[in-house]
């Protein structure tokens, strides 16, 4: 089916900061954040099941979609990112690991456009908040909120608070190549709030692993179900 929505011309920040080192977001991120360590940490915490729907927000190039795609063919796995290139990439990924995803593009604060509500088991995103302005942070978990139905949990693996002076000393590379003023609110621990504030309930953080970019959060939360109308 043809995809007739006007394009979305806001812009943000592509893979490694600059378009042009797109192509290499799968050797840097390998080579520097211990990404077997967090991804597969980051995968068993989502634990997809048959016949779920779970979305990838801001899938990048793939390697999320394809892991959880592999670890359970029979769940449907729906890829979102903003980026054609990097989504160009991703669907290669996928063919080449023998896997079929579904790959939508959307700004992460638009999943309403790939994503009717309350149609997702799971929302998940990996490295993609901290490149975002703090108003497109809320944005972002208000529509993973939003995609999700009730009972449904949301996994993120994302820079969160440098907890330890090295820590923070080695994320001042990712800050340098994603900026500053997006970077900071999540060196110093703005996600649990901002996860609670766009809704969702028992926000936590299950693991935080020291890499050489500073230490990456896994964090696991919930949409509440609704709460139950008194009996008259």
């Amino acid at each position: 089916m043809t995809d007739t929505r006007p394009p979305d011309t806001r812009p943000y920040v592509p893979a490694l900061g600059r378009p042009e080192l797109t192509g290499l977001y799968d050797y840097v991120v390998a080579l520097a954040t211990r990404e077997r360590t967090w991804r597969s940490a980051l995968v068993a915490l989502i634990d997809p099941r048959p016949g779920e729907t779970i979305l990838d927000v801001g899938c990048g190039t793939g390697a999320l979609a394809v892991m959880l795609k592999t670890a359970c063919p029979a769940a449907r796995i729906v890829g979102v990112d903003p980026d054609p290139a990097i989504l160009a990439l991703a669907t290669a990924k996928a063919r080449r690991a023998g896997v079929e995803i579904d790959w939508r593009r959307a700004m992460g604060d638009r999943l309403a456009e790939v994503a009717p509500a309350g149609s997702a088991d799971k929302v998940v995103s990996s490295l993609v908040l901290h490149q975002c302005p703090l108003p497109m942070k809320l944005a972002i978990l208000q529509a993973m909120h939003a995609a999700l139905k009730p009972g449904g949990a949301m996994i993120v693996g994302d820079y969160g608070l440098q907890r330890t002076a090295l820590m923070r000393l080695l994320f001042r590379q990712v800050q340098m190549v994603d900026g500053f003023a997006l970077t900071e609110p999540n060196a110093k621990g703005v996600l649990p709030s901002l996860m609670a504030q766009a809704g969702f309930a028992g926000v936590e953080e299950r693991r935080v692993v020291p890499t050489l970019t500073g230490s990456i959060s896994l964090y696991l939360a919930t949409r509440p179900e609704p709460k139950a109308l008194p009996r008259v």
